[in-house]
C-alpha cells in the first residue's frame, strides 16, 4: 500500500534545503551539529496549557521516505540521531513507502530503549468525540514525557493559518507539541522545508488519521 505520495518537484525543493541546513520554525531548530544532536533535548514548560518539544528538523530525502523521516525528526527531540537509510530498512520502506504505524512503532521503541510507544489505529467511520479525546489525551502524555507522536495521514487537512496540506496518497508526520491543553497540536512535516513546522486542530488531526493510526 502506498502512503507517502508527494510531489517530488516539492522534494527536490526539500533535499536542497536539508543539505542546506534546514530552516528554522515554531518548535523546530535549524539541522544541528552531530554532537548537538547528541545533547539531550528536553520539553520546554509554556504557560496555559503549552508545551512544546526541541525538534532538530530535517526534510526528507526521497518521496517515499516519509516514515523514516518522520520517526528520526520525532527521535530527534530525545537527543537522538538516527540515519534515516537504517531505519527505512527496519521499517521494510521501499518505493510504495512504509506500510503502516506498525511497521514504525517497533522503531521507535528500539531506539527510545524502552516500550514507551504504542500503536492506536483510528477506524474511519468511527472519529468520534471519544477518539479525539483519547488522541488528545495521548499527545499531551506523549509531549509530557518528552516523546514526538508520529501519525500516519491521508487527505487533506487545514492548518490554523487557513493553509492546506493535502496527502491523498498517504503520508507521515510528527506531532511535537500542543497548546490550549492538546486543542491544538504542533506538525513537524518533512515534506517540505518552507511548510516544515505548523499547528492544526486536533480534532482535524483526528479525522486526517482515520482509516491509519498513530505511534504514541
Amino acid at each position: 500500500m502506498r502512503t507517502d505520495l508527494i510531489r517530488r518537484t516539492a522534494l527536490t525543493v526539500a533535499g536542497i534545503a536539508a543539505t542546506a541546513g534546514g530552516i528554522a520554525g515554531p518548535a523546530l531548530a535549524a539541522q544541528a551539529t552531530p554532537a548537538e544532536r547528541a545533547a539531550t533535548v528536553q520539553a520546554e514548560r509554556r504557560p496555559a496549557g503549552e508545551r512544546q518539544l526541541d525538534v532538530r528538523y530535517e526534510a526528507q530525502p526521497n518521496f517515499y521516505y516519509c516514515g523514516p523521516a518522520a520517526a528520526r525528526n520525532a527521535l530527534s527531540v530525545q537527543g537522538k540521531n538516527i540515519d534515516v537509510d537504517t531505519m527505512a530498512k527496519e521499517m521494510g520502506t521501499t518505493e510504495a513507502g512504509t506500510n503502516s504505524i506498525n511497521d514504525i512503532t517497533p522503531v521507535l521503541n528500539k531506539e527510545t530503549g524502552r516500550k514507551a510507544y504504542h500503536s492506536t489505529e483510528m477506524p474511519a467511520d468511527k472519529v468520534d468525540g471519544k477518539r479525539i479525546d483519547k488522541l488528545r489525551a495521548d499527545v499531551v502524555r506523549a509531549v509530557d514525557d518528552g516523546r514526538a507522536v508520529v501519525a500516519n495521514i491521508a487527505g487533506t487537512a487545514t492548518d490554523t493559518d487557513g493553509v492546506s496540506h493535502s496527502f491523498e496518497g498517504g503520508h507521515y508526520i510528527s506531532v511535537v507539541g500542543y497548546s490550549e491543553g492538546g486543542k491544538t497540536v504542533t506538525i513537524a512535516d518533512s515534506a517540505n522545508p518552507d511548510q516544515a513546522s505548523y499547528r492544526i486542530d486536533v480534532d482535524a488531526l483526528a479525522h486526517w488519521i482515520a482509516s491509519r493510526g498513530y505511534a504514541s
